[in-house]
């Protein structure tokens, strides 16, 4: 049961607190006064998305804040018993209670507080079937889609654990079928592919590259360049020492320098150090002759130079054609690999994702005959709860509500069923679907009867959004008296325009919307007393009409209740 909402800074609103109690919680006001406003605040609460311009000019934020007191804890997907308790406060002697708080900021984003705790929004939503029961003009238009009556219609059975592993099976069937499709798509494409595979294998193959080849013959052929490069200087130097053809090497220029200097130093002795210099200088280069004849020659240099040159023509060939680089082409050789390995195998991976499937298909079919039977019995079963209470809404006596159950193909090969409501309001006429000839007001009324019969979660709150619309006369009686019934029963948010309906609230907000200081509110204030008359009166049109209305109402209701407390 909702006891406490409290919103703030949100549109209109600047700051309202309802305290709310159980049975019929009404509220009243003129049309913009912002009632559906509290209902959509409430909606917000429970995961509904809200504009950042909602939140009121002047604040930084605006929040919602909603107290539940629950007849049983609530269990989330996920939770296993033990945790379902923790989003409930065990401090009070009637129960559990659960606090709700949701922010929205200036900025557009929103924060989520469960007993405190910070929680993801999708929380909210999971939470809010449990908590609330919502029927408004939205609700008529989901109640005319044939899969919202199919789904409807099904819930009726109460197996859901026939109906979840209908859907785990149909998970599994699609999560099968996708595997053999991707993979069929695969081999499609690759034996489009498979000349040009073959073809760059082949170029691959008759080259067979090594990791790193091309890298080690480039410094071999770096090796060789420099060998050469040494013995050609090595040659140089001795062509320059001893001289080529008739050009007379350095070896014998100093020879004969030494010779003429000698002879001069004969007559100038201060020569003689420097002959000394020159024969120690001759004897030098001869020495370095002998070395220079023998060159130092490098380590692992190939016997045959012209086999890396072909090698890495042969390379560099490839990587044109193929356009890659080395690793990119050895990567390219196992995929190739693997590529064609697939196609060789991929048969019977289909194969037997086909024999999967099939088995899954059969298990399908067992679960929908199984199904089948349960469904046709709790249809008809729940059409005739449906007609009674209809009937208490001022329907004819003879009103029938048939379910019709129409072919659906579930999966290939799988054969189930939808179905949809057909009904018959008026004797004589042949049944048919609701949209056709269901008028607005007899939606409302196909909505309470509904609600009245479907099975609700145990801390469920009915709210009603003008579900009287298109009501009136003795049929908004009979309304009345069926929303005071599943009070009983229920607690109920109700916003209505009927004094019919108000008058049997057991708290009655009302809703007004004020200007001060050049800026609007709206406001909620609980009646009692005189103003609950005057509010009445209000509804009924007011003047001497709807004096004696709300005299009239009172009175009823003064009498029904004193009737029910004997």
């Amino acid at each position: 049961m909702l006891e406490y909402l409290h919103i703030s800074n949100l549109a209109l609103i600047e700051d309202m607190e309802l305290e709310f109690g159980p049975g019929m919680n009404v509220l009243t006001g003129e049309t913009g006064a912002g009632k559906s406003f509290i209902l959509k605040a409430l909606g917000f609460l429970l995961g509904d998305r809200l504009k950042a311009d909602m939140v009121r000019p002047g604040a930084d934020r605006a929040h919602v804040e909603a107290l539940f007191s629950l007849k049983e804890p609530l269990v989330l997907p996920g939770d296993d018993e033990a945790d379902a308790d923790k989003d409930a406060d065990e401090s009070t002697d009637d129960g559990l209670q659960l606090v709700l708080r949701r922010d929205l900021l200036a900025s557009g984003r929103s924060r989520l507080t469960v007993n405190g705790s910070l929680k993801p929004q999708s929380y909210a939503r999971e939470l809010r079937e449990q908590l609330i029961s919502y029927t408004s003009q939205h609700g008529q238009q989901k109640l005319l889609q044939p899969a919202y009556q199919d789904a409807l219609m099904e819930q009726t059975m109460g197996r859901q654990d026939l109906l979840d592993e209908r859907a785990r099976m149909l998970a599994g069937l699609e999560e099968v079928r996708s595997k053999r499709l991707a993979i069929e798509a695969k081999r499609a494409k690759l034996i489009e592919m498979r000349d040009l595979l073959e073809m760059q294998q082949q170029e691959i193959d008759k080259v067979n590259p090594k990791p790193g080849e091309d890298e080690e013959l480039e410094e071999i052929r770096l090796k060789v360049r420099r060998q050469e490069e040494a013995n050609r200087d090595y040659d140089t130097a001795l062509t320059m020492l001893y001289g080529s053809g008739r050009d007379m090497g350095l070896l014998d220029a100093v020879g004969e320098f030494y010779r003429h200097l000698e002879n001069m130093a004969r007559h100038d002795e201060q020569l003689q150090s420097s002959v000394e210099a020159v024969s120690a200088l001759n004897q030098e280069l001869q020495q370095l002759g002998a070395s220079l004849r023998h060159p130092p020659q490098l380590e692992d240099m190939p016997d045959d130079i012209e086999n890396v040159e072909r090698r890495l023509y042969e390379l560099s060939t490839l990587k044109r054609k193929l356009r890659r680089t080395l690793p990119q082409i050895l990567n390219l050789k196992a995929e190739i690999e693997e590529k064609i390995s697939f196609l060789d195998v991929c048969e019977l991976d289909i194969r037997t994702l086909q024999r999967e499937e099939a088995a899954k298909v059969a298990e399908l079919k067992d679960l929908v005959e199984r199904i089948r039977p349960l469904r046709h019995a709790s249809c008809e079963a729940f059409a005739r709860a449906l007609e009674g209470e209809l009937k208490g809404l001022g329907f004819s006596d003879q009103v029938r509500v048939l379910p019709d159950f129409c072919p659906k193909k579930l999966w290939e090969g799988v054969e189930d069923e939808s179905v949809r409501i057909l009904w018959a309001p008026n004797p004589g006429q042949p049944a048919q679907p609701l949209d056709r000839i269901a008028s607005g007001g007899e939606l409302s009324r196909f909505l309470l009867a509904l609600a009245g019969v479907l099975p609700s979660a145990a801390n469920a709150t009915f709210i009603f959004d003008e579900v009287d619309s298109g009501v009136g006369g003795v049929t908004l009686n009979h309304l009345a008296q069926r929303l005071e019934d599943l009070a009983a029963r229920h607690q109920m948010l109700l916003i209505t325009h009927w004094p019919q309906i108000a008058a049997r609230a057991d708290r009655h907000f009302q809703i007004v919307k004020v200007v001060r200081e050049a800026r609007t509110y709206t406001l909620c204030t609980p009646l009692q007393g005189d103003e609950l008359h005057a509010e009445l009166v209000r509804m009924g049109g007011g003047g001497d009409q709807g004096e004696a209305l709300a005299r009239a109402l009172e009175g009823r209701q003064a009498a029904r209740q004193a009737a029910g407390q004997n």
